[in-house]
């Protein structure tokens, strides 16, 4: 094994330095991951942008690879050996808390770094903390005991398993949170990687209308979202979205809007709030809004709406996600459109952004590749 780790860490807004690290020593209850796939979302494009906090960070939170070196007591606890390819959440609980007791880790103030000046959390973390590791651009990381670690089946590949994240999310966002089930009708908005994976959630849920929104630019994602199982696809610029949503549901409505329009502004909430059925449905919804002053309070009471967040993904979501990915039953490797190695880490986190690159669904980074 290598004594130096090279790493693509972000040193200022929008601008990532490869440097050099020593190989970590590994405790009895530690691992070492070799990366070999990081997913990139757009979360990583608003963190790039605008870092909430000035520390080097190696960034990168949805990480794949293959344990290269583990103690006994993390092997014991995991219930892995050195040679296994895993997926490894982002968030690491302190496991001592209420959150974490009952099983909501996501939830833990240890993985806050909003709260927790020495919260741990894969591509939050500075890399100036013991251990450096901390994220998934770069070609190891370091696991603690309290990492979350997932097995990933041996008929999913590296680059196919870097679609967890996403893919877990859509599980918990469209069923978990939103409740599709069997026959829901749901309008989808926003075909990027979050929602085409909701698609798939939402089709394997049994529900019998899946509705998806885009743009005239999301045409190619559009068609693919058809092809994983959506029953009609919207373009908002070409056409009256709530009517043509009107007309495909004889006027009722749909019983779930899952909207994955983040930076999009107000009006997919709005019109969220129209097309939902006339008592009782759900809205979920994520990002940030950061002004809305008319704000449908009325039509929302009278409607008896529920509106709940979208916020990272639980452990149960991302073992059916493996298990989703595991079976073959949806054509997901088309959502893995983009690769990149270590050094354009930049143009990788830009792709994800629409800055550059056609086509681009889910982005790629190989820390081992054109090295």
């Amino acid at each position: 094994m290598a004594e130096r780790v090279l790493a693509a860490v972000r040193t200022a807004p929008s601008t990532t330095e490869i440097r050099e690290f020593a190989m970590p020593d590994v405790p009895d209850d530690g691992a070492l991951m070799r990366i070999e796939v990081a997913g990139i979302c757009g979360t990583d494009v608003k963190m790039y942008a605008k870092p909430p906090f000035g520390d080097p960070v190696i960034m990168g939170h949805e990480n794949i690879g293959v344990v290269e070196r583990s103690g006994a007591k993390f092997r014991e606890r995991h219930g892995v050996d050195d040679g296994d390819r895993i997926f490894v959440e982002h968030y690491v609980g302190c496991y001592r808390c209420e959150w974490c007791r009952i099983g909501q880790y996501r939830h833990c103030e240890n993985t806050d770094w909003r709260t927790n000046a020495d919260a741990r959390r894969y591509g939050y973390t500075s890399s100036d903390k013991p251990y450096h590791l901390w994220g998934g651009f770069a070609q190891y990381a370091y696991l603690p005991w309290n990492a979350v670690v997932h097995r990933v089946p041996d008929t999913v590949s590296a680059e196919l398993g870097g679609l967890v994240t996403p893919l877990s999310n859509g599980i918990e966002w469209a069923l978990v949170d939103g409740g599709v089930g069997y026959d829901s009708r749901v309008l989808i908005q926003g075909p990027g990687q979050q929602g085409l994976s909701q698609v798939v959630a939402c089709k394997q849920a049994g529900a019998s209308l899946i509705i998806v929104t885009g743009t005239s630019r999301d045409a190619a994602r559009l068609e693919l979202a058809k092809t994983l199982g959506a029953d009609h696809v919207i373009d908002v610029t070409a056409e009256d979205p709530l009517e043509r949503i009107r007309e495909i549901t004889g006027g009722t409505g749909v019983d779930v809007v899952l909207d994955c329009t983040a930076g999009a502004g107000v009006k997919p909430v709005l019109l969220g709030i129209d097309a939902l059925k006339r008592r009782e449905g759900t809205l979920l919804i994520q990002g940030e809004l950061a002004a809305f002053p008319d704000f449908p309070v009325k039509k929302l009471t009278e409607k008896a709406i529920t509106i709940k967040s979208a916020r990272g993904h639980s452990f149960r979501s991302c073992e059916l996600a493996l298990a989703q990915l595991a079976s073959h039953r949806f054509p997901l490797e088309r959502l893995a459109t983009h690769t990149y190695g270590l050094a354009d880490v930049d143009t990788a986190i830009r792709a994800v952004g629409g800055e550059v690159g056609d086509g681009v669904i889910h982005v790629s980074l190989l820390p081992w590749r054109d090295l």
